[in-house]
This record gives structure tokens, C-alpha cells and sequence, in this order.
């Protein structure tokens, strides 16, 4: 067990929603950005564990869209938490399931003692880049941001348990935005073009491979660790769409196990696992000592999934 525990989170949401029948999405407005939303989750965060920027040792942002090419979006909010100190600032990205990923990746120097307090910090708008002329993906995103500092300590009953990552690439070109950066550069940007520089997602392909890939991957997961599904005492999966249900009834996972979100919240790209993790706290869906599983798709196609005891 990779021997870190869970110090404190927090989330910021935009003051605007808007509604699709039933479904709240929430949707940055024009006096609010990604990293107001971002640097508010992260001070949430601090505040929930009672500690100061000072206190942290490493800063990542692990989100789909940084704020801007360059510098990494974990420097822009370290200049608005922590701007005079030195605290090291990085980004990992896997777009949905990036904080999955960073929380994987950074817990091998935090338990190696490198560091002692990391920050993560997922932030999304991508409401700005959605297709008013794609219904599916248009009704479905949220924008917002969610935060959670991991500690180490060697004597901690908490951790990791186990962790994995696949990507199956034939999915690659089912989730993406193919303008922007080098492959189609903004200098090509116009009337014609601009559908490229927006999100375009083929849910259908998606939910297909993932349906052929995740449950032989989520049981081998489970066998590796002496478990099924029923052992598990709570899952927090990636809010990808409103088929997410099924697909966890797929994977043997009941109603009481898992948190759904999607109705009130949509999915919030990276941010989507770490704010329903925080949800699932705040409400006490899960306690101290229980043994939680994080997992969801993410474009490329990546799968991650990632066994904690709280």
C-alpha cells in the first residue's frame, strides 16, 4: 500500500446555471474564468484542512484544457496561491480522468519522501468549446473546478491500494478538439474552419469501446486484488454521460455503491471524479477506513482505475 491520506478538498462552481429538461449544467458566465475557479477550489481545500499554501510542497493541476499553451495552468495558480515561494508546480493530463492519473503518478515521490503535502487541482471550462449543433455533448458539460490535498505519513492505516491505466488508441479521434495548437494552428481559424477549434465527440463510438474494454479490465483489476464488486464499499466513477448507470450494472456495481451526479452536475471533464469524491464526502456516503474505487474513460481511449482506503 502506497501509505498517503487524504488532508482536505474543496470546489467552486460558476454562478450561472442553465437547464435541459431536468439536467442543471453549470456555465461559466463572462466576469469568471477557469482559473477563478481553480484558484477558489484549491483555497477551499486549504480552508477544509486547516493549512496554508505554505504547508504544501507540490502544486499540479490536472486538467483536460490548461488556461493557456504556456506556462503549465499548475504555475498561473501557483502565481494567484503562492506567488514569492518556490513550492514546484507541474500539470499531468489524461483529459477526464487526469486527476486519477496525477493522483497515481504523484504518490510515488510523495510516499518516497520527496514531498509531504501535494495539492491537485482539476479545473474545466469547456462549455466554451462545445458545438451548439452537437445536442449530445452540448446538453451534457458542466463547467467547475475541484480540489484535494494527499499527505503522507508511514504510520497511516490510509492509501493506495492499487492502480492501472490502459489506453486503447483506435478511440483516439472519438473525443477530440483538432484545433488550437500546432496541428491546426489559430492562425487558420475563421468561418469555415471554426468547428474545428470546438469539442466533437462521437458518444456512440465512445460508450462502445468502452463497453468491449472496461469489464474485462475492471475484473482483472479485482482479481489481481483478491476482490469483486462487492467488496467494495463505494465507487466514484467518471460522470461521462447519462449511460453511466448502465454501465456500472454492467460491471456488477449497485445503486448504493456508486455516486451519480450526472442530473445536477453533468460532466465536468477532470473535474468530474475529484468534485463527486467531494460530494460523496461532504454528504457521508463514505467514511473513514473504507475501500473506494475510482475509475472512469477518458479520450484516447484511456482507462484508469485506482483503489484507495480512506
Amino acid at each position: 500500500m502506497r501509505k498517503v491520506f487524504l488532508q482536505g478538498y474543496g470546489t467552486a462552481l460558476p454562478k450561472q446555471t442553465v437547464h435541459f429538461g431536468k439536467q442543471t449544467r453549470y456555465r461559466i458566465s463572462p466576469d469568471e474564468n477557469q482559473l477563478d475557479l481553480a484558484v477558489q477550489a484549491a483555497r477551499n481545500a486549504l480552508t477544509n484542512a486547516k493549512m496554508t499554501v505554505e504547508d504544501i510542497d507540490c502544486i499540479v493541476s490536472a486538467s483536460a484544457v490548461g488556461i493557456q499553451p504556456i506556462p503549465c495552468t499548475a504555475a498561473l495558480i501557483h502565481e494567484q496561491l503562492a506567488k514569492g515561494t518556490d513550492i514546484p508546480a507541474l500539470d499531468i493530463n489524461t483529459t477526464c480522468t487526469s486527476f486519477i492519473t496525477a493522483l497515481d503518478l504523484i504518490s510515488y515521490p510523495l510516499v518516497a519522501g520527496r514531498y509531504h503535502n501535494i495539492l491537485i487541482v482539476s479545473s474545466e471550462v469547456g462549455s466554451l468549446a462545445l458545438n451548439p449543433k452537437q445536442k449530445e455533448s452540448f446538453e451534457l458539460f458542466s463547467d467547475g473546478a475541484a480540489a484535494m490535498i494527499f499527505g503522507q505519513r508511514q504510520d497511516s492505516q490510509s492509501g493506495i491500494i492499487d492502480s492501472i491505466q490502459k489506453t486503447w488508441s483506435e478511440g483516439a479521434h472519438a473525443t477530440e478538439i483538432r484545433a488550437g495548437l500546432s496541428a491546426v494552428h489559430p492562425k487558420t481559424y475563421s468561418e469555415v474552419t471554426k468547428e474545428e477549434f470546438m469539442f466533437d465527440m462521437k458518444g456512440k463510438q465512445i460508450l462502445s469501446l468502452s463497453v468491449k474494454k472496461l469489464p474485462q479490465l475492471f475484473h482483472h483489476f479485482l482479481t489481481k486484488n483478491g476482490m469483486t464488486a462487492a467488496d467494495l464499499d463505494f465507487v466514484i466513477p467518471h460522470q461521462a454521460s447519462r449511460a453511466m448507470p448502465l454501465v456500472m450494472e454492467k460491471l456488477g456495481i449497485k445503486p448504493q455503491q456508486f455516486i451519480d451526479l450526472i442530473s445536477e452536475y453533468g460532466n465536468m471533464v477532470s473535474a468530474s471524479v475529484p468534485f463527486a469524491f467531494c460530494q460523496a464526502l461532504r454528504k457521508k456516503r463514505i467514511q473513514k477506513g473504507d475501500k473506494v474505487l475510482l475509475m472512469g474513460t477518458a479520450a484516447g481511449l484511456t482507462t484508469n482505475m485506482l483503489l484507495l482506503q480512506l
